[in-house]
């Protein structure tokens, strides 16, 4: 973000160094404009790619997904824990379109009092094997694209 506003900053400032000031509307107002317009984005969206890109990498590190019984543990990093029965599981999907790199592998349980789901994605240790243990205990097949 820092460095996305000082590039915004930089575009400014030879604006204001530069550019050439007057009340006409010419073709040179409209193109500094564009330019304004232009570093702006680049400012802007920059970071914010790179930050949504980052979360979809590496937003689960440090999470812990195990079967344990007769239920699913799910552990994120920040200490919260979620259970679900693996007799309340009723579908394993891959998300059809992946907008942020790796694709989510969601577990949707929604039989009995709990209806809840969550998801894996890719960069979880042995995630094919839990997936080929979780449909085996569960009946339910996985579906993938």
């Amino acid at each position: 973000w820092c460095l996305g506003m000082l590039f915004l900053g930089t575009g400014w400032a030879l604006f204001f160094r530069y550019g050439k000031f007057s009340y006409g509307v010419d073709l040179g107002c409209f193109w500094k404009t564009a330019v304004l317009i232009i570093l702006t984005t680049i400012a802007l969206g920059g970071p914010n790619y790179y930050n949504t890109r980052f979360v979809g990498e590496h937003g689960q590190d440090g999470d812990s997904i195990k079967i344990a019984g007769d239920e699913l543990l799910y552990l994120d990093r920040k200490g919260n824990e979620t259970k679900l029965a693996l007799d309340d599981i009723t579908a394993v999907y891959q998300e059809p379109i992946t907008y942020n790199p790796p694709p989510k592998i969601f577990i949707v349980a929604g039989k009995g009092k709990v209806k809840d789901s969550l998801f894996v994605t890719r960069n979880l240790k042995g995630f094919e094997t839990f997936l080929v243990s979780l449909s085996t205990r569960t009946g339910v097949p996985v579906k993938r694209p």
